[in-house]
């Protein structure tokens, strides 16, 4: 089905996936390197009033090119500034607007603390060098003549982790960055970006010579039920297949095992934060170093479920597909175990579909039970949590108290009320993105509605507890 940007939330996203569609359909027919300039051009075929020229918006594209194809495979975070696009926005900071009266009442003078305002030709001016833009100026102003203007990549970036540098483009401070991708949404010139591995992707497919090397399988999140309107989930499992995947299982079988683990290390701890949200687990680790002892050691439901696959299968390649940024970070940590092979986003998987003429709508079901009510609503913000009481009440461990964070603010004042010992809660869920996966930076859309998806998803699935899922865990380990 052809896309259109009702498909997306923003014109930035379309402009991706055009990119990434024409950039996967050179890649499989073996011409990629030979047709990158001429991909540019495609992409950036006028101006628009975007940029200066036609000249610079093609040397963008060529730059959003390079990303589709990998970017930088040096700096393993996946998100990145293209320098070239970032050139826009207006200088951050305090503003005085003409609305200002230069009244005689100076509350804004008198409610700097750091004595930045001063009164010039009945004006209110504001010193640059002093501000520390504490917005308290803002908050007085009979007029509301002064406003907060930040950068949105600023605003997003919960973290600190974006500032500007001598020429106002934005830089990361990858030493804070969590790779939530929040940027990446926000940016309204698609100069923040993710960088792709579709290009990894087709090879790992193509080098399988149609699984008789190896078998290529699809682990999926939960999200993408809430995505994918043209078609039934289960056609999408079809269509995923016909890209070339041997199998699709679901993440929620991963997830259904981390509850049993967070469960069992909960009655043995009793005080435990998630693992299954890699950027949340990276501010911890960056922001409150000394509640790491409390995350969970398991692996993340994305890791349980490839395990899983290459625990039955060891030759397996093993590809996510879901809505979150920090996964193109997380699959290539350590701890991982290489479980997982690359990773996909929803917004390229889209781009795949159209890129290879698949239409969802025109295909027959493919069944789709392999996990729980409960590991599927894991994409909410809140799903962890009631699925760790519910377990742990159904196995007669009683005293789990706990506390759902969604966002990163949320994350950081829970975090430190555990820091100061200021809380009753002893189990905390953290969701970096604002109401959960269902919100991640690569989805293709961000609607109330999702909720409502997912929550319908669990309820759909066959299997009401989590037993199934971890006898099968248990067989492929050998245990008892």
């Amino acid at each position: 089905m052809s896309v259109t940007n009702k498909i997306f939330d923003t014109n930035v996203q379309l402009v991706k996936y055009k990119v990434l569609k024409e950039v996967i359909k050179h890649a499989f027919a073996g011409d990629l390197e030979s047709a990158r300039i001429d991909i540019a051009k495609e992409i950036a075929t006028d101006n628009k009033g975007m940029h200066c020229c036609i000249y610079k918006e093609r040397a963008i594209s060529e730059e959003r090119v390079w990303m589709a194809m990998g970017g930088d495979r040096t700096n393993e975070n996946p998100i990145a500034v293209i320098d070239i696009a970032c050139d826009e926005c207006p200088i951050d900071g305090m503003l005085v607007t003409s609305a200002c009266r230069g009244c005689l009442m100076h509350a804004c003078k008198d409610a700097c603390p750091r004595d930045a305002i001063s009164i010039v030709d009945k004006h209110a001016v504001i010193d640059k060098d002093k501000c520390i833009e504490c917005g308290k100026c803002s908050q007085v102003c009979p007029y509301e003549a002064i406003i907060t203007r930040h950068r949105p990549c600023i605003k997003s970036c919960k973290v600190k982790a974006i500032s500007m540098d001598a020429d106002r483009k934005a830089i990361i401070d990858y030493s804070k960055c969590i790779a939530c991708g929040a940027c990446v949404y926000r940016c309204p010139f698609g100069a923040i970006t993710d960088k792709s591995f579709v290009t990894d992707i087709i090879d790992m497919l193509k080098n399988s010579e149609g699984g008789q090397r190896y078998r290529v399988y699809a682990v999926i999140a939960p999200a993408i039920v809430s995505q994918f309107h043209f078609g039934r989930v289960t056609q999408v499992v079809t269509a995923i297949k016909k890209i070339g995947f041997h199998q699709v299982v679901e993440a929620a079988l991963g997830a259904d095992i981390t509850l049993y683990h967070e469960v069992n290390e909960w009655k043995e701890n009793r005080m435990l934060t998630t693992s299954c949200c890699p950027s949340f687990v990276a501010f911890i680790e960056k922001n409150f170093p000394e509640l790491t002892k409390y995350v969970s050691s398991s692996v993340s439901p994305m890791v349980e479920a490839a395990q899983l696959i290459k625990h039955s299968d060891p030759t397996a390649k093993v590809v996510f597909i879901g809505p979150c940024s920090s996964k193109k970070m997380e699959f290539r940590l350590p701890k991982t175990g290489g479980a997982i092979d690359s990773v996909l986003s929803f917004e390229e998987l889209q781009a795949f579909f159209d890129a290879l003429d698949i239409d969802t709508t025109s295909l027959e079901d493919s069944s789709l039970d392999n996990a729980s009510f409960y590991g599927r609503i894991f994409a909410k913000s809140g799903g962890v949590a009631r699925g760790v009481a519910d377990v742990a009440a159904s196995y007669g461990v009683e005293g789990v108290e706990p506390v759902v964070m969604s966002g990163i603010d949320e994350c950081r004042a829970n975090l430190l009320r555990l820091k100061m010992g200021k809380t009753t809660a002893n189990f905390f869920e953290g969701m970096a993105c604002d109401g959960g996966c269902i919100n991640g930076a690569l989805c293709l859309t961000h609607s109330p509605k999702n909720i409502a998806d997912v929550e319908g998803y669990g309820n759909e699935a066959k299997e009401k507890t989590i037993e199934n899922s971890v006898k099968l865990y248990k067989l492929t380990r050998n245990l008892k």
